[in-house]
């Protein structure tokens, strides 16, 4: 095995775990999930069977990813960040025919208490902000906040914010250069 699992951890047999990922206090992996590379799963973390998660993910304490979520590389999810898989639930209704998947692009982050209402993408380097309610498709490098989430700015793959304004811009941190339209950033 050459990831690592904490004694009171439950990795069901049949997940398939990438090498020097770690799994903490108190996490359940179901058996059909798929993990990549140098993942991190905080202290009480549910990993759902239909889950793929790609390399270097960081998810935090109390998340669960249910079945029809897909985390590609680098992505983070926040301290207690909800992802749901049914739209309109009901306990006497199963609904399990119906689960809406769910897309988080490669780089994006989810801050702590966020919700991603299922069936929509997060776009790649995307920023969620804590406390967000994502219930639409989120475009790549948006900075969102609020209920129900909406664009406030861009964001940088180093995470930090972009200026606002149509234009090409560089990073002031890291320097990569961005085109910002009305409705878009793209790097350049």
């Amino acid at each position: 095995m050459s990831y690592t699992v904490h004694p009171t951890a439950i990795v069901d047999d049949g997940a398939r775990i990438g090498a020097d990922t770690r799994v903490w206090h108190w996490v359940h992996i179901c058996s059909q999930a798929q993990i990549g590379a140098r993942c991190s799963f905080g202290q009480n973390v549910f990993v759902g069977n239909d889950v793929v998660i790609g390399d270097n993910v960081k998810v935090q304490n109390n998340v669960s990813i249910y079945d029809a979520v897909t985390l590609e590389d680098d992505v983070f999810c926040g301290p207690s960040m909800v992802f749901t898989n049914v739209n309109n639930p009901r306990s006497h209704v199963s609904r399990k025919s119906e689960y809406r998947r769910t897309i988080v692009k490669r780089g994006a982050t989810i801050g702590a208490n966020a919700t991603v209402v299922c069936g929509h993408t997060i776009g790649e380097y995307a920023f969620i902000g804590a406390g967000a309610v994502v219930t639409k498709d989120v475009k790549p490098y948006a900075l969102m906040v609020g209920t129900p989430a909406r664009r406030i700015g861009w964001m940088c793959q180093c995470g930090e914010r972009l200026p606002d304004i149509i234009d090409q811009h560089g990073c002031s941190t890291c320097g990569q250069r961005y085109d910002i339209g009305g409705n878009h950033c793209t790097p350049l």
